[in-house]
């Protein structure tokens, strides 16, 4: 029954998406009005399709319904309640369809926001393109992702479970969700960026229907990324929470592109602009959320992300290179309309000041994109499987991180005309001392090395900077002063600087260290924290059993264990952290006698200060971001600004928030 009610969903779906585009384009062509209000009928019959496919496949998976292919090769009867809800997206078919039910749900919210504008042309063709995008994901999911096969299982059948990995935090029941909503909801700015480039209403009234909607897909893109690291960095035992992984790269790109553009898209509401660089900037954006998808489920890279390998790969490749195409094609075809009427007064002002920042972000991601694709480019060339390790990625993104902390710190100082160095020098005084600050009370309480030391430096200064804007807001308008882009804006910034230095100095001053231990009272030191074993205990629990470590850190016990999955057919670590604002100490679970030769439990053990300040500084971001969405001012009424078809400078009217 499930894999029959999956099926009618999803070929109700493409049917539907099918509809919807066919319904636009003939609207579009013909003028017709009334048609392109009626794309509320296949769009609401999509969402039900999405939703409807999803919810067969979870009853599937709570049931245990082992007819269905996918809950046999991923469902079993011993995978916990939450973990066997987040299954969904533990494998790649499944995956796709909770990227499907994102786009949908997109895709409906697009709908309704502008009910009352869908004859709009720059609406419609927005509409389209993302019916289009919703085409290519349905016939995935028809094709080589289809989650619905069947399967025979003989009597006391039982399947696997998922990856053992997932299954062993709760952070993977949220990860994969909150990145989803960041990577999908860029198709929404691409939309309109792209219905903009075929109307030719590419001045600056577009831009207003996409702030909103990409600041929302990078906060959850943020956050994603955040809660990802977290993950990596409470269940591989490896003492980190970065790797430059290749599906770690593959998030990262777009959000360094639309970090970008939200600085960018500034400079066209204020002067008119760079055209070119913010549709550009779009649609890189989404082109990159196609390449990481390509990356994470084709196979064709390895990482502790991917998926296996599947004839999804070509696809997803082919569907890349046609967005590139055509978005080059649409911003060449118009290229004479996009000539900027705006120009920089000075190089000295807060315009200049973003060019550059933007100049950064585009070398950053350049220096991620060709160390992630250079594996493939080699293989493709002569065949050798090669791998771009930390080293590289640490040399060339450290001096950019360092040069977009002192623009963070310059930028807010400059006006958005020309700015006198005298002017400049008396803004900048408090943020300079600062800055000395931090670097002098880092090498009072032992910092020693120039990457945190200088992180520290700049990280001061930027923070001094965004300090001195918040309190302004706060001053003239108390609580409602960090509203808006400028004061969330701020905010955001401060939770980057946390965040940069905590990297900084977490990764600089790294101590671990493997320990022997043989019988209960054994003792060892690292970093002054004293550990004492006391011994081995095992539980059986129904999906695994457990093979706990009792440490004692500094008097206090902890429980690092390895889980062994016998139906997974692997062990895994499960490393146990204490967390301080100073320092985390972990341990790890190398080995225990029964698993190896040896008599002794080696126990891994590493020490990082300040890594507690890495998820308060992301949570610092999200903060910003939800800061961000709440106007303190309107710059324009969407109504008349999505009608229109002129060049719109910036307008801004009272509003009560």
């Amino acid at each position: 029954m499930n894999t029959d009610l999956g099926t009618a969903f999803v070929a109700l779906g493409l049917a539907a998406s099918l509809l919807a585009v066919g319904n636009q384009i003939y609207g579009l062509i013909t003028k017709r009005s009334d048609l392109l209000s009626r794309v509320q009928i296949p769009v609401l019959i999509m969402v039900i399709a999405a939703v409807g496919q999803v919810a067969v496949m979870e009853r599937a998976l709570i049931t245990r319904d082992f007819t269905v292919a996918y809950v046999a090769q991923h469902g079993s009867t011993r995978t916990p309640a939450l973990f066997n809800i987040a299954t969904l997206w533990s494998a790649l078919e499944g995956s796709i369809l909770l990227w499907v039910l994102i786009l949908v749900g997109y895709l409906g919210l697009v709908v309704w926001r502008f009910k009352s504008r869908l004859e709009d042309p720059l609406v419609a063709w927005a509409v389209t393109v993302i019916s289009i995008v919703c085409i290519f994901f349905f016939i995935l999911l028809i094709g080589p992702a289809y989650p619905f096969g069947e399967f025979d299982p003989w009597p006391g059948f039982d399947g696997p479970g998922p990856n053992p990995l997932l299954q062993n935090h709760i952070l993977m029941a949220f990860h994969p969700p909150i990145l989803y909503l960041g990577y999908v909801g860029m198709t929404v700015p691409f939309s309109f960026a792209i219905a903009a480039l075929i109307t030719g209403r590419v001045g600056e009234g577009w831009l207003v229907q996409t702030r909103k909607w990409t600041l929302i897909a990078w906060g959850c893109l943020s956050l994603g990324i955040i809660l990802g690291s977290w993950w990596s960095y409470e269940i591989l035992g490896w003492g980190g929470y970065w790797a430059w992984d290749p599906v770690e790269n593959a998030s990262f790109l777009p959000w360094l592109t639309s970090t970008a553009f939200l600085h960018s898209v500034m400079i066209q509401e204020k002067k008119g602009m760079l055209r070119v660089w913010n549709l550009s900037l779009l649609c890189a954006t989404f082109s990159l959320t196609i390449l990481g998808t390509f990356i994470t489920r084709s196979g064709v890279l390895e990482s502790v992300h991917s998926f296996t390998e599947s004839g999804i790969g070509p696809l997803l490749l082919g569907f890349f290179l046609l967005v590139v195409i055509t978005s080059v094609g649409l911003i060449t075809w118009r290229g004479e309309s996009l000539r900027s009427p705006g120009s920089i007064s000075s190089p000295l002002s807060r315009t200049g000041a973003f060019l550059l920042n933007n100049l950064l972000f585009g070398c950053f991601a350049f220096v991620v994109f060709l160390g992630t694709v250079f594996p493939l480019i080699v293989e493709a060339l002569n065949g050798d499987r090669i791998s771009v390790g930390n080293p590289y990625f640490v040399k060339m993104s450290t001096p950019i991180g360092f040069a977009l902390l002192f623009m963070m710190a310059i930028a807010p100082a400059l006006s958005w005309g020309k700015t006198e160095l005298e002017t400049l020098s008396k803004r900048l005084t408090p943020s300079v001392v600062c800055g000395s600050i931090a670097m002098l009370a880092g090498v009072v309480v032992g910092s020693r090395g120039f990457v945190p030391t200088l992180a520290l430096g700049f990280g001061g200064f930027a923070a001094g900077s965004a300090i001195r804007q918040i309190s302004f807001g706060f001053r003239s308008r108390k609580f409602r002063g960090l509203l808006g882009r400028n004061g969330g804006g701020m905010v955001v910034h401060l939770g980057v600087i946390i965040l940069a230095v905590a990297l900084a100095c977490s990764s600089s001053f790294l101590r671990q260290a493997e320990f022997k231990f043989e019988q209960i009272g054994d003792q060892a030191t690292l970093g002054g924290h004293e550990f004492k074993f006391d011994g081995i205990e095992r539980v059986e629990l129904k999906e695994k059993n457990k093979i706990i470590a009792k440490i004692f850190i500094d008097d206090e016990l902890f429980k690092p264990s390895i889980n062994q999955f016998p139906f997974g057919g692997r062990s895994i670590g499960t490393p146990t952290t204490r967390s301080t604002w100073k320092d985390d100490v972990q341990l790890a679970v190398l080995s225990v006698p029964e698993e190896s030769e040896q008599k002794n439990t080696i126990i891994r053990v590493t020490i990082q200060p300040m890594v507690w300040w890495i998820w308060f500084g992301g949570g610092v971001m999200v903060l910003g971001t939800i800061f961000s969405l709440f106007s303190r001012r309107k710059t324009l009424s969407e109504e008349s600004v999505i009608s229109s078809n002129e060049n719109i400078q910036e307008l801004e009217i009272n509003e009560s928030v």
